[in-house]
């Protein structure tokens, strides 16, 4: 495969047994690296493991009109987040349906910086950019590592000015790391405590291979995407858009109602997500599964004989020793306890059970102590 964007850690990669043939965003992306993906959960649940996820994209919008156009597009109110601040939202066309999932970092009123996957958003953002004071301008340079796993704040705090415990989830600020200009959040994709180091594709393999200097001794190591895939199921975090079934799959249907701000003026689909509320077609929900492997996504489900929906991700968990899925049931199958069969070569039994997975109070993301 050809790629556009690359990763100024590739070699780094490829001497961890990557070949980097598999992407994401025009860039080739650690699918795998020679050591076991299930090894590397154990790491991050454990200790702490350390992904390269540059493959997300950076978007720069700035201006005296930033914010107001970013509230045209977001179904949240943006207005509502203070600099400093970093605000998960989503993005859904005129019939209001997904089109991307968004993490915006609030710098300031006037600069705001978007991280978005496989999604529309520039797409969204070049058709509205004419009708506001705005700049927006995708940043290729930016490389993004992900520290995630119980001994992430200690490995980190020690080499950086900023007050590192004192950061809240989904907080970030301007600092320096082992000497680096850097960006770092509080946050990540795998259900544990995390961080996230904004850097330049210059810095990136210095500060790649002193964040694993640091908690060499403590057993931090590189993780791959295999891993990622199998935290985030773990996690019941939802990655667009496989976990969006239909063609128009509502933040209704994906239990994302805490994204959706109906109070504000109005947004693109606003009318349509007001219109679509109460008439959900099927609804994300858990599943854990009587076997031994992780079932294939795209599996049909049934209940009682009846068609109930498909399966959307899926792993086998070491960790929890389970075949988990999540999937889209329709609204009558998602009560908890419901007995579903999933129809993958053969009829497995499955059980709708709550999400997440692991951690399903979220205390290692959102510990006690800081919960108001």
């Amino acid at each position: 495969m050809s790629f556009t964007r690359q990763s100024a850690l590739n070699d780094r990669h490829r001497k961890l047994g990557s070949d980097l043939s598999s992407g994401w965003n025009d860039m080739p992306i650690p699918q795998n690296y020679s050591a076991d993906p299930y090894d590397e959960t154990e790491t991050v649940r454990n200790r702490a493991g350390l992904f390269d996820v540059s493959a997300l994209k950076i978007v720069n919008v700035s201006g005296p009109e930033a914010q107001a156009f970013l509230n045209h597009l977001l179904t949240s109110d943006i207005s509502k987040a203070k600099p400093g601040d970093s605000h998960i939202s989503n993005i859904v066309n005129a019939n209001g349906g997904l089109i991307d999932d968004v993490l915006v970092y609030v710098d300031s009123p006037d600069h705001y910086r978007v991280s978005h996957g496989g999604g529309a958003f520039e797409e969204a953002a070049a058709a509205a950019k004419g009708n506001f004071k705005v700049t927006v301008a995708r940043d290729d340079d930016v490389h993004i590592l992900s520290l995630q796993g119980p001994l992430a704040l200690e490995t980190l705090a020690r080499h950086t000015p900023m007050k590192l415990s004192e950061l809240g989830y989904f907080h970030h600020g301007k600092t320096t790391l082992f000497g680096k200009p850097v960006s770092i959040g509080r946050g990540g994709y795998s259900g544990e405590r995390g961080y996230e180091v904004f850097c330049s594709a210059a810095d990136a393999p210095y500060l790649w291979d002193a964040i694993l200097e640091a908690g060499k001794d403590a057993g931090v190591q590189p993780v791959s995407w295999s891993c990622l895939d199998i935290v985030r199921v773990e996690g019941g975090l939802l990655f667009f858009p496989f976990d969006m079934t239909h063609a128009e799959t509502t933040p209704w249907e994906v239990r994302a109602d805490w994204t959706v701000d109906l109070s504000k003026p109005d947004f693109v689909g606003k009318k349509a997500l007001v219109d679509k509320k109460g008439k959900e077609r099927s609804f994300i929900a858990g599943i854990e599964v009587a076997h031994s492997k992780a079932i294939e996504p795209g599996t049909k489900i049934s209940a009682n004989g009846k068609p109930a929906g498909v399966v959307t991700s899926s792993t086998f968990s070491r960790h929890l020793m389970k075949s988990l899925a999540m999937a889209q049931l329709k609204p009558e199958f998602t009560a908890l306890g419901t007995e579903l069969t999933l129809h993958d070569g053969q009829d497995y039994q499955g059980l709708v059970v709550k999400m997440p997975f692991y951690d399903p109070l979220r205390l290692r993301t959102h510990p006690a102590s800081e919960r108001t």
